[in-house]
């Protein structure tokens, strides 16, 4: 066999190898973000007393506007946004895009706020009569090192604070919010009806 011939096939049997290696190592990072966010999920369901997840709501201006997550708790009705980042945030409510640090890179994502303060005003125009609270919360490798801006949480400091309040308090207390809650997920269901309904129509 010339020896050119032995090369390439040297050649690409390495770069077989290193394509194993890299699909290999993109599917394991995506079995650990899913089973990541499907402990957190588990966590929110356990901690609270009623979940919606990737539900759309009437926005009021006769569309419809996207809830990743909203939560029944003792206190009322917590709408919530998780942003996984990695690096050093640095952002304002005057902003309209935030930046991030991550080593030797830099990017910037658009300042996740007015968005959550949409939702929050889509979800007490349907619920009036309920408390409605919103927070942005972040995975643990954000950092935060000019101090958190309004609204923004650690996610692992928001999901021990729900624990905690759901170990400390075994009353009915949310019971009272049912009603409302349920008038949330109807319009949710209603929504998301008319969304597929539009889709199959296009």
């Amino acid at each position: 066999m010339p020896p050119g011939s032995v090369d390439n096939e040297a050649w690409v049997l390495g770069a077989l190898v290193l394509l194993v290696v890299l699909v290999a190592g993109g599917i394991a990072i995506w079995v650990l973000r899913r089973r990541r966010q499907r402990d957190v999920e588990r966590r929110l369901h356990d901690a609270s007393c009623g979940m919606l997840k990737n539900s759309l709501i009437p926005d009021g201006n006769g569309g419809h506007i996207h809830l990743q997550y909203a939560l029944l708790t003792r206190r009322g009705i917590l709408i919530l946004d998780i942003k996984e980042v990695e690096g050093h945030v640095f952002g304002s409510e005057g902003m309209q895009d935030w930046t991030v640090l991550a080593n030797d890179r830099r990017y910037t994502f658009v300042n996740p706020q007015p968005g959550l303060w949409d939702r929050l005003a889509a979800v007490k125009r349907l619920t009036p009569e309920v408390p409605v609270t919103g927070h942005v919360a972040f995975g643990a490798k954000a950092r935060f090192s000019k101090g958190q801006p309004r609204s923004v949480i650690m996610l692992e400091e928001l999901l021990q604070d729900l624990e905690q309040e759901a170990q400390a308090d075994r009353s009915t207390a949310a019971e009272s919010f049912r009603p409302y809650w349920d008038r949330l997920c109807a319009a949710a269901g209603s929504a998301q009806g008319e969304a597929t309904s539009g889709r199959s129509q296009a």
